[in-house]
């Protein structure tokens, strides 16, 4: 049967939940990481190069540990959703989502009907059929899978009202940098017009009942968005190793007066 999606239930319970993005197809790296305590992890195949059998192997090593898997998609395409969530993920992150009816398609594809027009089989994700009948597996799949799209652009955002509203959809995802580069303030995140944008997003966000989502890079940016009401937290592998690493270097090389 389908798995509780922990993950979904604490959302809809108006809780915080934080994760982080593992782009490898390594599925040691992704227990590993979900040993540390994350309520999910975002298996990130848009800026990776996972395909849907590494998604498959991830997921795996998710479930071992209570933690849900969540995979990014290429793109808002049925073919390419359905492969990945047949994988086992349990929720769907889709990138550039920019109006109520690209928002729609999203949903569409990841719930069966009568809510959507996902394709069935008796894949991974439904347990290969074996513990419940496909009738009762599509039930619950459309109640647990977790569905967040991502506002990244200029579009997107002067969209925002209508596209949180659309029904099914759990998080809006704000993308930073994307969206600083479609402002034409590439790699600028803190500009004022980046943030304004983000303002305008996580209003309507929450005015619509929706959670709101983002990437921070660090402990002070999830605080501070946490404070501005995000209650879907993600960071990547990427930056905490970075930071960690050069805290470790800086410390390491500044000991005994030694300089860097």
């Amino acid at each position: 049967m389908v798995m509780k999606n922990h993950t979904k239930a604490r959302l809809q319970a108006g809780e915080t939940v934080v994760g982080c993005f593992v782009r490898y197809p390594v599925g040691t790296l992704a227990e590993f990481v979900a040993l540390a305590g994350w309520d999910f992890l975002v298996l990130d195949a848009e800026h990776g190069s996972l395909q849907p059998g590494d998604v498959e192997d991830l997921s795996r090593a998710c479930e071992l540990h209570g933690v849900t898997p969540i995979v990014r998609v290429t793109t808002n395409e049925p073919s390419t959703i359905l492969r990945f969530l047949d994988a086992g993920a349990h929720g769907l992150q889709v990138p550039w989502v920019n109006s109520a009816a690209e928002a729609e398609a999203a949903v569409n594809s990841t719930k069966y009907q009568p809510q959507g027009s996902r394709g069935l089989a008796a894949t991974r994700s439904a347990r290969f059929g074996v513990p419940e009948s496909i009738g009762a597996y599509t039930r619950r799949a459309n109640a647990e899978t977790l569905v967040v799209v991502q506002v990244e652009t200029a579009d997107g955002v002067a969209n925002v009202d209508e596209l949180a509203h659309v029904e099914g959809v759990d998080v809006v995802f704000i993308g930073p940098t994307d969206l600083a580069h479609s402002l034409g303030q590439v790699g600028n995140a803190s500009h004022p017009e980046v943030q304004t944008a983000m303002d305008r997003v996580a209003e309507a966000v929450l005015a619509a009942g929706k959670a709101l989502g983002i990437f921070v890079s660090n402990p002070t940016e999830a605080t501070a968005w946490k404070e501005r009401g995000a209650r879907y937290l993600t960071t990547g592998v990427e930056p905490l190793l970075r930071n960690s690493m050069a805290n470790y270097l800086r410390t390491v090389r500044n000991t005994g007066g030694e300089t860097e």
